[in-house]
């Protein structure tokens, strides 16, 4: 491949939070979203049925949503602070801001329901489960800007091969 070769002469953000040159925040957010979401499916659940499983289960889905959402952001945050050209990156920093709104949105509705897991689902307790998955969808919206469009993270084949990777199936 000659240098002109645009996979040669990529310049995307890199991920400062890697295995094996895989970024580790994507790999880490499809359970904060899948347990915040699925909160939100149980408190559906629980105002069709009335069955207290159902509160049960959104606040220990919040529960660990929660948790996963905290370790999935350390992950983000060093990428965002280990690279200046996502710092300077508008949708990195919504996408951050959002992530953190429906975090403490999950972290009210959790503490609203310690106490007990059914007395609050029907009147504040969906609308924040609710809230928190528009907040992800915001969020994931301009995570997915900050890969798709700035290419944060992305690896072209000849970055592979030149880092030691196998380069996929292209020939060197």
């Amino acid at each position: 491949m000659s240098q002109a070769d645009p996979e040669l002469r990529h310049d995307h953000p890199r991920s400062t939070a890697t295995i094996g040159g895989h970024p580790i925040h994507p790999m880490l957010i499809p359970f904060p979203i899948a347990l915040l979401v699925g909160a939100f499916v149980t408190d559906l659940l629980f105002m069709i049925y009335g069955t207290d499983g159902f509160a049960n289960a959104s606040k220990w889905l919040l529960a660990f949503g929660i948790g996963t959402a905290l370790l999935a952001a350390v992950f983000g945050f060093i990428d965002f602070m280990g690279d200046d050209r996502i710092r300077k990156l508008g949708h990195a920093l919504q996408h951050m801001i959002a992530n953190v709104a429906a975090v403490v949105v999950a972290i009210i509705n959790l503490i609203a329901r310690l106490a007990d897991e059914t007395a609050n689902v029907d009147s504040l307790g969906i609308y924040l489960s609710g809230a928190t998955v528009l907040i992800l969808m915001f969020s994931g919206w301009r995570g997915g800007d900050l890969v798709y469009h700035h290419g944060v993270g992305v690896h072209h084949h000849a970055d592979r091969r030149r880092h030691g990777g196998s380069g996929g199936d292209r020939a060197p």
